[in-house]
């Protein structure tokens, strides 16, 4: 019986197959989630070490914009979440009610912050009941609300990944603070 013999073909054969088999990994776990995943969940989820993860998902992010396709992968920071590109956002408002990220009740939160601020944190609570704590401080770690310290509470404005994140642009920015009188 002849043995065989792992020539340094079949070693980047199997490499290439183990990258492959680790990018369909990632992207089935970003596709899933519909939120920013970050570096120790993915590596947790796939189970591929960090660094090769990171490489792995700067490699679907270029084949993503080399397909020309209607999904992107979006990168803050130590995360990264897949979604729609932004010439598509208005067909996708079209379909989606609502964002599955967030429950109706954080969605209404959300929405009082962004019609009042800057708020404080004690007047959002009187407005929407004590699970707005829990909203608040979902919508911070989430970069999507700064909150600053002000006495026992906080002062609460959205941040630009707010803007970001709702592919909200500058003009929108612009419209928006004209109907609340902030510019």
């Amino acid at each position: 019986m002849e043995k065989e013999h792992v020539t340094s073909d079949t070693a980047e054969e199997l490499d290439e197959a183990k990258e492959i088999k680790g990018m369909k990994k990632i992207e089935a776990a970003l596709f899933i989630a519909g939120r920013f995943l970050g570096l120790q969940e993915l590596v947790m989820l796939t189970n591929i070490n960090p660094f090769m993860l990171k490489e792995l998902i700067e490699r679907l992010i270029e084949k993503y914009n080399q397909k020309d396709s209607g999904i992107e992968i979006v990168k803050k920071g130590n995360m990264w979440k897949m979604d729609v590109r932004q010439e598509y956002i208005g067909m996708i408002n079209k379909l989606a009610t609502g964002n599955a990220e967030f429950n109706k009740a954080e969605q209404e939160t959300l929405a009082v912050i962004a019609y009042k601020q800057p708020v404080k944190q004690s007047v959002i609570i009187k407005i929407r009941g004590n699970k707005a704590y829990e909203h608040v401080k979902k919508f911070i770690e989430n970069g999507l609300v700064v909150g600053k310290k002000m006495g026992h509470t906080k002062e609460l404005k959205l941040s630009n990944d707010f803007f970001e994140y709702f592919h909200l642009k500058d003009k929108e920015l612009k419209k928006r603070e004209e109907v609340i009188g902030g510019g």
